[in-house]
């Protein structure tokens, strides 16, 4: 019996079948090899960097930066200011890079003069301008980009601390762990063992080195044995001094922290500076602070601080009404100055490391003013703007106060409450009117807080301080 033979229906569907099959490969061949314009634009040119690529695609995309360097690990070609830019920290801090052959070495020259406008080969670099300062910037405040810092920020540096490094932070904790655990301060006032004062001082200074000692041991076994192996306290001032003094810089630049161990280290410093006592310790306690000009003039570099870049390298990136390009376009302005000057100034004895430290230093420093200065300031200058120092205009105008009036607890005039003058005390309803006053009052309370009858309660909640510890 003969197959029956297929039916319309199928080898219609049969047909179509393949006719669409040849269509698409048809319209597969004939698709033009750059369609995706974008994804190929994606892609670095071949013996440049693929930082700068990248970054000037958009605003010049016919600025092309040689490739000096090649990272093994990457696998991918930088210029030498990107490559550090992007392997500055985290995992790709221990990439292995070669230099490209052909690429043209890097020689170390003199720093180059200052100038009011960036180096010829770095013009098509800063094409993309950092957003200017506004204009309402307060008095005092950084040169404005690309105008000449000139001293500026020389005299400025020289109040800056030097942000602290990776291995000075392990002894701040050290010092704060052993100030936590001295009794300086109670057995230093306390009469008794026949000792003078002088002699109490010594003795106490000796038992916080030695608790130090102890703990610098604890940390690094190898270092401790060096450093104390003769528990020659003379023979390791240098130690002590130094780890002093980072506690010291560390609390200029973050008056927030170290609330209850820093009075006592003041304590020590201050009594360690009697000359009875210094001549029976046999070594002093204290040494200068580090500050950003002191390390730049000891290895005469001053010349950081009057290159005109520098004043876009440490200038703060607020975020206030900006959009998020705009950020990020100053963000990578910002990055590339700092490698500049770290590679323009670096020296055979100040790292490129240290360059960044102090310029990090410096934007620490505006970034800290900004918060704690600049308010004041806009304060004074609305005080002087709509108030008369002496004589109020009418009645609405006038900032004098009176007791019991408006929760005032003082009677002031008008020009003493202009002064922002404030008394304190030791209860609430004798304490000044003023933000002095009112702070000098909680402090008060809040030292003698012990001696309250309600203390137990306290310690019952877990309450150890007010300095937000637990």
């Amino acid at each position: 019996m003969a197959d029956p033979e297929p039916s319309s229906t199928t080898e219609e569907l049969a047909r179509i079948l393949d006719q669409g099959n040849d269509t698409a490969m048809d319209t597969a061949e004939d698709q033009p090899e750059d369609e995706d314009e974008g994804e190929q634009e994606s892609v670095a040119k071949a013996g440049y960097c693929i930082e700068c690529e990248d970054y000037y695609r958009l605003t010049s995309p016919n600025v092309d930066q040689p490739a000096e360097l090649t990272c093994e690990d990457c696998a991918d070609l930088f210029c030498e200011v990107c490559f550090h830019a992007t392997h500055r920290k985290g995992h790709r801090k221990r990439h292995a890079s070669k230099p490209l052959s052909g690429a043209p070495s890097q020689k170390k020259a003199k720093p180059p003069k200052p100038s009011s406008k960036p180096e010829p080969e770095d013009e098509e670099n800063w094409d993309v301008e950092p957003t200017p300062l506004d204009s309402a910037t307060l008095a005092g405040d950084q040169p404005d980009l690309y105008e000449s810092p000139a001293e500026w920020f020389v005299e400025r540096s020289r109040w800056i601390p030097l942000r602290l490094t990776y291995e000075e932070r392990k002894y701040l904790r050290l010092i704060e762990a052993a100030l936590n655990v001295s009794e300086y301060t109670d057995k230093v006032d306390t009469l008794g063992f026949g000792l003078s004062k002088a002699k109490r001082i010594v003795q106490q200074i000796r038992e916080l080195c030695a608790i130090l000692s102890g703990l610098v041991l604890a940390a690094d076994y190898k270092l401790g044995q060096e450093l104390f192996q003769d528990r020659n306290f003379e023979a390791n001032a240098d130690f002590y001094q130094h780890v002093f003094e980072l506690a010291r810089r560390h609390k200029i630049m973050n008056p927030e922290k170290m609330r209850t161990s820093y009075g006592k280290l003041v304590y020590v410093l201050m009594d360690a500076q009697i000359p009875q006592v210094r001549a029976m310790l046999d070594f002093t306690c204290v040494k200068p602070i580090k500050t950003v000009h002191s390390i730049l003039s000891e290895h005469n570099a001053l010349g950081l601080l009057r290159d005109d870049l520098i004043t876009i390298a440490t200038r703060e990136i607020s975020s206030e009404k900006r959009s998020r390009r705009e950020i990020q376009k100053d963000i990578r302005a910002k990055e590339r100055a700092i490698e500049t000057l770290a590679t323009r100034y670096a020296t055979d004895t100040l790292s490129t490391e240290m360059v960044r430290q102090c310029l990090y230093s410096i934007g620490d420093n505006n970034a800290f003013l900004r918060v704690n200065r600049d308010p004041c300031e806009k304060m004074i200058e609305y005080l002087k703007k709509f108030f008369h120092p002496t004589a109020p205009a009418d009645a609405k105008s006038s900032l004098a106060i009176r007791s019991g009036k408006g929760g005032a607890r003082l009677s002031h005039d008008h020009a003493k409450q202009y002064a922002f003058d404030g008394s304190g005390a030791d209860n609430f309803f004798d304490a000044g009117s003023c933000i002095d006053g009112r702070l000098t009052s909680a402090w008060n309370w809040c030292s003698s807080i012990e001696k309250k009858q309600y203390w137990p309660v306290f310690l019952l909640t877990g309450f150890t301080s007010f300095d937000g510890e637990w």
